[in-house]
């Protein structure tokens, strides 16, 4: 007697025209996860780059409300690259700060006031 290998099973559509024939279709489509279940109290985290501010350009924004920095990458590809960046509340000379991305820099800060 020759043994009979298993079959996988195949789901099938659940309505199915007449003439067509059956075709299984899949868990989900390519190109997407499904969605991450989150467990309770579990925190995530983007990944991001330290720099350290070298220096405070001034404020910018129209109402003041951003500071404009000059700052080193740390880390990452872009390690010891000096970036000008805005950033929104209290920082100083020295301070880190954890980039998101590397790539783009704030213009710079002109005259202002009519100047």
């Amino acid at each position: 007697m020759a043994e009979e290998k298993p079959k996988p099973e195949v789901k099938s559509q659940k309505s199915k025209a007449p003439g067509k024939p059956e075709t299984p279709t899949r868990e989900a489509p390519r190109g997407r996860r499904k969605p991450e279940e989150k467990k309770k109290g579990e925190v995530r985290f983007s990944y991001a780059v330290p720099a350290r501010v070298e220096e405070v350009v001034g404020r910018t924004g129209s109402r003041g409300e951003a500071t404009q920095v000059r700052c080193k990458v740390l880390e990452g590809r872009d390690q010891n690259k000096v970036l000008t960046r805005n950033v929104k509340g209290p920082v100083r000379k020295g301070d880190i700060l954890m980039l998101r991305e590397t790539e783009i820099e704030a213009a710079r800060l002109r005259g202002g006031r009519g100047t």
